[in-house]
């Protein structure tokens, strides 16, 4: 038997499962039967991104499976053995989505099944700036449970995301060890076929970032293979059926590692750099990485436990905590300040008051922490990009839990790290390691103290921290577009959208929300080679939509001739591109002449008519959208949001969550332009309508201003 043998078996086993799990459906349900995985745009993602057809039915489903037999050719050629790989992913999503009909939740914990296009455009900033290296598909059961968590653990404790299919899950329970989308490992599910989720996580990847056409397949794979970073490992023994879904991993670019010597001498495997055996299991690691050639950055950290960006969403539970240090209940605070190169003493850690091993467990505590730095070209304008990084880097220590920023932070460290040795000084080593490393251009020395002593965090945040504060804040409001000669632009996210350039300005941050003027500025300092470039703003075409000819030279530069022109606050009018991994998503709805915002978190519908995931599946990939805007949720309540259009007086509805969260500064900015008193009152949401005629009445009745201004179409 060779590989073309095992991969046509697998193929046709995959195939007729397909086929009479579609007829049985059918026969259940009828051919009008509406059939789609649950927050997707792309309905079967797999089928549509090869196809660029959309099922929608049973019916669909079926006509569908002759599509799929005209890809399993069976000439003994390489290509053959890769299409009936693709093939066999396809009938997988159907077998999948068929768990799905009536708006089933076909899985349970620790399994996720299908992950929705939200928690894709979620990972596409940490991918990109490679916080996330890599993806990681183990499917089957390591030889021992021990191997096989050990494993996961190595690259859990590298950033990379790992998903588990398989044995390997059972394995992971069976020691207790913590999986979760918290903690970058996501367990897809027990079913051979459920591997087909990660793969859909790649495809919608090409959609939504790459603007890859639904139907392209050989961009498509082109895509994966270049911009997706995944492998495979999958752990003997290999039968005819995983050997057929390895095939449609490595048509997609996607490396598969086994440790199944038997099988592979057996059928004599050989596909150089794809199809690797590595008989030792703990070799799998160095194994894969080498083979996609993924490269770990590599900060030694002095502390007793992990560091990785995989943590960063783990959660500490209250029966888990040692202690708690929260800044809504006692004085606690985190701040940068700039001193003088005399007044620093690098890598000095200075703990003033108890320790963790002297505070009761469970208790609340206060901690202010002060990260002094020096540096002939640090700026104070630096400092609160600095402290907003803390958030990122407390949180990649294994069992501590960070939220808020200033004075209003939370942190819980748990059990499990205290009692490896972890205290107060290893928060003092995470700081001085990553501020030294991250930004070395601008900071040659930094010392940090931490303060627990309740009287002095007292003292300390109303005589030092609360001062700063506020003068930044004085600060950050006189900053304005206006205010300032240069922009900048942002093409982090080039790595997947290849065309899209955000152009940063004071008062519209990156569409991703993590990039403001300030932060550009800083990565523009500390490398200026790198994805924030100057851009003047000297030669206006037309300060209305905010369109200048130097922003446009550098837009047509730096998306290398893919974007023409863009302006900098209009929706209508060449509006800034998408990437894909924006907050947020408005959209003109005609009725109320307004536009509706969406945020990635909002799973319903919207007055529009469409989803969030139909709405951005419009906008990303780095085209420009007429009449659709990705932006950031801070963006919302600025004075240049949408200014060409007539403002923030179009907003007619959001989500509630959303609505809460920019309601203060976004009354504020009413009040100050319009005279409006508690303008977010005006603005519908969920609870008040989700189609157009109910949010018309709603905002009839509110006198909501958008009623009474010039046309938007």
């Amino acid at each position: 038997m060779t590989l073309f043998d095992v991969v046509f078996s697998g193929n046709d086993t995959v195939y007729g499962l397909t086929e009479n799990a579609v007829d049985a459906a059918i026969a259940q349900h009828g051919a009008d039967k509406a059939v789609a995985f649950p927050d997707t745009a792309y309905s079967l993602p797999c089928y549509f991104g090869v196809t660029g057809t959309k099922i929608s039915n049973l019916g669909d489903m079926k006509a569908a499976l002759g599509t799929i037999k005209s890809l399993m050719t069976r000439e003994k050629r390489l290509n053959d053995v890769f299409m009936s790989g693709i093939a066999t992913a396809l009938c997988a999503e159907f077998i999948e989505a068929l768990k799905y009909i009536d708006g089933a939740a076909p899985y349970e914990a620790p399994c996720y099944g299908h992950l929705g296009d939200a928690i894709i455009r979620e990972l596409g900033v940490p991918l990109v700036t490679g916080d996330i290296p890599g993806v990681a598909v183990i499917l089957g059961s390591a030889p021992t449970a021990q191997e096989g968590v050990d494993l996961v653990k190595s690259y859990q404790a590298q950033g990379i995301l790992v998903t588990l299919v398989g044995g390997i899950i059972d394995q992971c329970e069976e020691l207790g060890y913590k999986t979760g989308a918290n903690v970058r490992v996501i367990p897809l599910g027990k079913d051979v076929t459920s591997v087909v989720h990660v793969v859909s996580v790649a495809v919608r990847a090409a959609l939504i970032f790459g603007n890859i056409q639904g139907g392209d397949a050989s961009g498509l794979m082109e895509y994966t293979m270049k911009r997706v970073p995944a492998f495979v490992n999958a752990f003997a023994p290999l039968d005819p059926v995983i050997v057929a879904c390895g095939a449609g991993a490595i048509a997609l670019g996607f490396p598969v590692v086994t440790n199944d010597v038997a099988t592979a001498e057996a059928v004599n495997i050989k596909v150089p750099k794809s199809l690797i055996v590595q008989p030792d299991v703990s070799k799998f690691n160095a194994t894969s990485l080498e083979a996609r050639d993924i490269k770990i950055k590599i900060t030694h950290i002095d502390i007793p436990v992990a560091f990785a960006s995989a943590f960063e969403g783990e959660i500490i539970r209250r029966g888990d905590m040692q202690v708690e240090f929260d800044g809504s209940r006692v004085d606690c605070f985190e701040l940068v300040q700039t001193k003088d190169a005399s007044e620093v003493e690098d890598h000095k850690i200075e703990v003033i008051g108890p320790d963790i091993d002297e505070m009761p467990e469970g208790s609340k505590q206060s901690i202010a922490y002060v990260v002094e730095v020096a540096g002939k070209t640090m700026q104070a304008d630096f400092e609160s990009v600095f402290e907003r990084k803390f958030h990122s880097y407390l949180n990649c220590v294994e069992g501590m839990m960070h939220t808020g920023q200033r004075d209003m932070i939370r942190i819980r460290i748990s059990k499990d790290t205290y009692n490896a040795g972890f205290r107060l000084k290893h928060i003092g080593e995470v700081l001085y390691a990553k501020v030294k490393s991250e930004f070395a251009a601008v900071v040659d020395k930094c010392q940090v103290k931490i303060c627990t002593d309740a009287a002095e965090c007292t003292k300390l945040r109303h005589e030092l921290a609360t001062p700063v504060y506020d003068k930044r804040d004085e600060r950050l409001t006189t900053l304005t577009d206006e205010g300032v000669d240069v922009y900048y632009s942002c093409i982090m996210c080039q790595a997947f959208s290849p065309s899209h350039v955000c152009v940063v300005t004071p008062e519209r941050l990156g569409l991703c929300g993590a990039v403001s003027w300030l932060d550009a500025k800083a990565t523009n300092e500390l490398d200026p080679q790198g994805p924030c470039q100057v851009i003047t703003k000297e030669r206006p075409i037309d300060e209305r939509i905010g369109e200048y000819e130097d922003v446009n030279e550098a837009v047509r530069k730096f998306s290398q001739g893919a974007l023409e022109d863009v302006s900098l606050y209009s929706i209508i009018e060449k509006p800034m591109t998408s990437c894909g991994c924006f907050e947020c998503i408005c959209g003109i709805e005609p009725l109320s002449n307004g536009v509706c915002i969406a945020n990635r978190e909002y799973a319903g519908m919207t007055p529009i008519g469409m989803t969030f995931s139909e709405l951005a599946s419009m906008t990303g990939g780095g085209v420009q959208t007429p009449g659709f805007m990705g932006h950031g949720k801070h963006f919302i309540a600025s004075k240049k949001f949408m200014k060409a259009e007539g403002g923030i007086e179009r907003i007619v509805w959001m989500p509630k969550e959303l609505k809460e969260q920019v309601k203060d500064r976004l009354n504020a900015t009413a009040k100050e332009l319009y005279g409006i008193d508690n303008f977010t009152d005006m603005i519908g949401d969920e609870t008040v309508a989700e189609d157009p005629e109910t949010l018309l009445a709603f905002l009839e009745e509110k006198g909501h201003p958008a009623l009474t201004m010039e046309p938007m179409m």
